[in-house]
């Protein structure tokens, strides 16, 4: 029997003959040379509801942070809370706004909260005491950083931005600097090894602290990126990288990484194919997480209702998707992330609820999670049609709870994944039977098919790919 691995993450072309991959809350772990396939697909995380929300005005989580003095802090609807370790909630207070992300950063003594408006709000660390931030040079921001005691924000509709006094929350209005590589706007700025990057509508300079007065930061000379932001939401840090989707006068819908000092397109043909056809580019959500050893990207487009993410390790795009009653796919659940006391925690964009993203829960908080993988074309060299006698896919079997049979499901296609057959269901065992198989006979014969396979296990999974039995038919 021929071995049908997995080399390749999602990937589904404008011309699905050309490849028809899906790969949905699944994510790709390159296995040792001496492994009898080349990648394992496993599980995304589950769910597991930590407290419930419940803010004065708003829904969903806009915000996670946690501080240097090991607090968490968030805000939902127009609600800030302080989050204890055992997750009981503490409203602090309320900002103007009740949707759309924030931003949070410390600078060791207060917590600084922005909304993209002109307005901001603070909290002392030391005591949680919660008030406006009021100074003269503040003018609010829809991004903040801090780098060498300084407080580093945007100023909103401009090509400008500003610092605060070095350790403070006071903000002087002559110190302050203008983008001024390109006549672009500043869409936003992230700050990396010390390093502030300015990213515009159109291109992007990056800024370092040269210790100058009376503004110490100066252009890092000769580096200059041909590639602007198209939502400032999207930029996110990783691995000493910053992440982001891009534009430039030449196109958009394009999603790029720093690499020494220059801009790395990571998304694929596929992928920026998919995203020319999304009409919310400017809302895109991201945040940036590490899961068991792999750097993720994830980025949310909330009008087109679709989450993907990327992983470092492997270079490849998966999607993340919550499933509803009737079987539809939806946008993943998460809208913001922190790493706090020693737990992934996630906050729903569409409610008050915040949930420990869980390897050992199978669900998302009860509903059912959505596993997809599609595999390669299947075509013989001469064009002959071919006659499939089986099919094994490669599972981890036999975790199933109790005498429970788990379902898996294939279903194929002849049209080179242009329109599908019913789906054929099989099982992955029961609670320890260990050697299942699971396969599928009497397939009959395509030139050109594509198999895919679904499941929902409430329980630990991995698929390595599968085995095929095939003849080519001269016929």
């Amino acid at each position: 029997m021929a071995k049908l691995p997995l080399t390749t993450g999602a990937y589904e072309s404008k011309a699905l003959v050309a490849e028809a991959q899906r790969c949905v809350n699944l994510y790709m772990e390159r296995n040792p040379p001496d492994s009898p396939f080349p990648y394992t697909c496993y599980p995304t995380p589950g769910l597991t509801l930590l407290t419930t929300a419940t803010p004065t005005t708003g829904t969903g989580w806009r915000g996670l942070y946690f501080a240097s003095n090991e607090k968490l802090y968030g805000v939902c609807g127009s609600s800030v809370y302080a989050i204890s370790s055992t997750w009981a909630l503490t409203l602090l207070g309320n900002i103007t706004s009740d949707s759309g992300q924030v931003q949070m950063i410390d600078n060791g003594t207060y917590l600084v909260i922005i909304d993209g408006s002109s307005s901001g709000w603070t909290v002392k660390l030391s005591d949680n005491t919660f008030a406006p931030l009021i100074s003269s040079g503040f003018v609010g921001g829809n991004t903040i950083q801090f780098v060498d005691g300084f407080l580093v924000l945007n100023s909103p509709g401009t090509n400008e931005w500003y610092i605060s006094t070095g350790n403070e929350i006071v903000f002087d209005p002559t110190m302050f600097a203008s983008k001024s590589g390109f006549s672009d706007n500043l869409v936003g700025l992230q700050i990396t090894k010390r390093y502030v990057y300015l990213l515009g509508t159109a291109t992007t300079e990056v800024w370092f602290d040269a210790g100058d007065t009376p503004f110490p930061f100066d252009r890092l000379p000769g580096v200059f990126m041909q590639y602007g932001c198209t939502s400032v939401n999207s930029i996110a840090q990783m691995d000493g990288d910053i992440y982001w989707l891009a534009q430039s006068p030449q196109g958009d819908a394009i999603i790029c990484r720093t690499s020494q000092f220059n801009a790395a397109q990571i998304s694929t043909f596929a992928l920026d194919n998919e995203m020319q056809g999304y009409t919310d580019l400017d809302q895109a959500i991201a945040f940036t997480y590490q899961f068991e050893g792999h750097f993720f990207y994830l980025i949310t487009f909330p009008v087109s209702d679709v989450t993907w993410q990327y992983d470092l390790s492997t270079q490849q795009w998966n999607q993340l998707s919550w499933i509803d009653n009737n079987g539809v796919l939806h946008r993943h659940r998460a809208n913001c992330y922190a790493l706090a006391y020693g737990s992934p925690v996630v906050g729903d964009w569409e409610n008050g609820q915040l949930y420990l993203w869980d390897v050992n829960n199978f669900t998302d908080n009860g509903q059912p999670i959505a596993r997809i993988r599609a595999f390669p074309h299947g075509v013989d060299d001469s064009s002959n049609r071919i006659h499939y006698q089986e099919f094994i896919a490669n599972f981890e079997v036999g975790n199933g709870a109790g005498n429970v049979p788990v379902p898996v499901f294939l279903r194929w296609s002849d049209t080179r994944g242009l329109s599908w057959g019913n789906a054929v269901q099989r099982s992955l065992g029961k609670e320890g039977e260990y050697l299942t198989s699971v396969q599928w006979r009497r397939l009959g014969m395509a030139r050109d098919r594509v198999f895919e396979l679904s499941w929902s296990a409430p329980c630990k999974t991995a698929l390595l790919g599968a085995w095929v039995d095939a003849q080519s038919n001269n016929q």
